[in-house]
């Protein structure tokens, strides 16, 4: 079964979430626990937590269907001691959020560099970073999502987020989540039927689809390699209509949540019924 959504608002409380979810037809969704642009917030409470819970379960939403993602602060990677120190702190307060409302996934950014380290030695952090997360948390799977490549930020080729997992101790709990924008940015070809095929053939032998545990269903206003993230409402920009509907048709993509992060909110009843249309 294919589970689309989109990543919807949590205002007046994550316990609105799957309200929200409902409301645009969504069969998966994603959310901020938290306020992704602040590092710190009050804990959840007991109410949110169990209306949160009960919201789901009426509403038909798994934990299999929710892909939160963490606060767009962290980075796991970062040079300093200072900065990877809170952002490590940030992340496993994340974690213990997702534990907390029952959830078994974690969308992040690797991190970057930030043009002060090696690559190499950024990645290890990431992983270290992962593991002590683990080690602090129970049930949540650490999802690691590629990304356009950006200045100094990592993870845009399928290679770093192999080394990233290689990483990682307790291989059961890391994950990928796929964006289709930042992917194609990043110079892969999702476009053609050949470059389509090519992209997860490579994925697989790379990173190993057993680790997909998400996509995030974007098109793109720049070309291809452009390292630019620039989202685009499905079947408007660069990647076009087509590769959408392999997607939807693809088994591979079966029971795992596909969410949309396209720029117009409005849109997102009808981009779910036009996937929806696309899967049969």
């Amino acid at each position: 079964m294919k589970f689309i959504g989109a990543h919807v608002s949590t205002a007046g409380g994550v316990e609105n979430a799957p309200l929200n979810a409902r409301e645009i037809g969504a069969t998966a969704f994603a959310l901020f626990t938290k306020n992704q642009r602040q590092w710190y917030a009050p804990p959840l409470t007991e109410r949110q937590v169990s209306l949160f819970k009960e919201r789901c379960e009426e509403n038909g939403y798994a934990p299999c269907q929710i892909l939160p993602h963490d606060s767009y602060l962290i980075n796991l990677g970062h040079p300093s001691a200072g900065g990877i120190c809170k952002s490590r702190d940030a992340f496993i307060d994340e974690m213990r959020r997702c534990e907390q409302l029952g959830l078994t996934l974690l969308n992040f950014h690797p991190g970057s560099t930030l043009g002060e380290i090696p690559v190499e030695e950024s990645l290890s952090r990431v992983a270290a970073s992962i593991n002590m997360a683990l080690e602090e948390t129970r049930g949540v799977c650490a999802v690691i999502e590629n990304t356009a490549g950006q200045g100094t930020n990592l993870g845009h080729t399928f290679e770093q987020i192999a080394c990233i997992i290689d990483g990682v101790e307790d291989k059961s709990r890391v994950g990928v989540c796929v964006d289709t924008c930042h992917a194609f940015a990043a110079g892969y070809d999702l476009s053609t039927p050949e470059g389509f095929a090519e992209t997860f053939r490579r994925f697989d032998a790379v990173i190993g689809l057993k680790y997909l545990r998400g996509v995030h269903l974007n098109d793109a206003r720049k070309e291809q390699g452009s390292r630019v993230d620039r989202h685009e409402s499905i079947g408007n920009g660069t990647i076009g209509l087509d590769p959408f509907a392999w997607i939807m048709k693809d088994a591979r993509f079966e029971n795992i949540p596909l969410i949309l992060e396209t720029p117009d909110s409005s849109a997102w009843p009808g981009e779910i019924q036009l996937l929806k249309s696309l899967a049969l």
